[in-house]
């Protein structure tokens, strides 16, 4: 569905950004250890996870033959190249301050490389259903870190890094639907993909602020479930009731993409962020 505010002509480009990571504390979130750590939990979960998708649509490229999917996948790949180059600079940050990252950030490798970077053509088409439906989380939360007035507070390299990723995102938000149903346009694998991704990637953000929290010798405590309860209540985190809605939306039978998120309040975003215009 496309309004006059959402253009279809829209063309992908990857950002060549910048970010200064000189000054940024540990606790970006001032006042907030855990609720830092439950937000950098996407810092270690993410690069991993953006790697594979532009290895998997590498090798979809010269399968695809509409040129103007083709075009907007060639955009794909860059952005998140991007996405996963600016992530791993903040793992950097972490170990800077006596963090280490990699005994997690090792066993997220090994579920995307080993795991599902099966190479064999029979997998194909089921890892492009697999990421369409991470992409469908991460348009959410791309959507919800945009509008997330009680991030104002935060770093604000940090906040720009977030609001940047969360706005290509939201942009990009049809690409990998679009290339999953020019391959195969079964509700029946995409409803199945959902029910994979959207429990596993929820017990592994649950284990990473568990993870982060424990190994931050700053953090007063490690993180309990009832601290999403309070860091959603103040808008700290994505509500779970409404992310659960927006994840529901994906099993209608009509359901697109374009149908929820705005490309202008992104690409609004996108024209003021520092990193985008440095």
């Amino acid at each position: 569905m496309t309004t006059l505010e959402d253009p279809a002509d829209l063309v992908l480009v990857a950002r060549d950004v910048r970010f200064d990571w000189a000054d940024l504390p540990m606790h970006w979130l001032p006042g907030e250890p855990v609720g830092t750590h439950v937000l950098n939990v996407l810092h270690l979960l993410l690069p991993a996870g953006e790697r594979f998708f532009v290895d998997l649509f590498t090798q979809a490229l010269p399968r695809i033959a509409d040129p103007d999917l083709l075009e907007q996948v060639r955009g794909f790949i860059g952005q998140e190249a991007m996405h996963a180059g600016a992530h791993d600079e903040v793992l950097e940050v972490m170990r800077a301050h006596g963090v280490d990252p990699r005994p997690y950030t090792d066993q997220v490798e090994w579920i995307f490389d080993r795991l599902l970077g099966d190479g064999t053509e029979a997998f194909f088409v089921e890892r492009l259903a697999i990421v369409a439906a991470v992409e469908h989380l991460t348009s959410v939360l791309g959507d919800w870190v945009l509008h997330a007035d009680a991030l104002d507070g935060a770093h604000p390299v940090m906040l720009d890094l977030l609001r940047w990723h969360g706005a290509e995102e939201v942009e990009h938000r049809c690409v990998a639907f679009d290339t999953l149903t020019h391959f195969d346009d079964s509700y029946l694998r995409r409803a199945r993909a959902m029910v994979l991704v959207a429990p596993v990637l929820t017990w592994l953000w649950c284990r990473g602020a568990l993870f982060l929290t424990a190994a931050d010798p700053a953090c007063p405590r490690r993180a309990h479930l009832v601290d999403w309860a309070r860091l959603a209540w103040a808008g700290v985190v994505p509500n779970p009731l409404r992310l659960g809605a927006q994840v529901a939306k994906w099993f209608r039978p009509g359901y697109h993409p374009s149908q929820d998120g705005s490309t202008a309040a992104a690409v609004r975003y996108l024209a003021t962020s520092p990193a985008a215009n440095r």
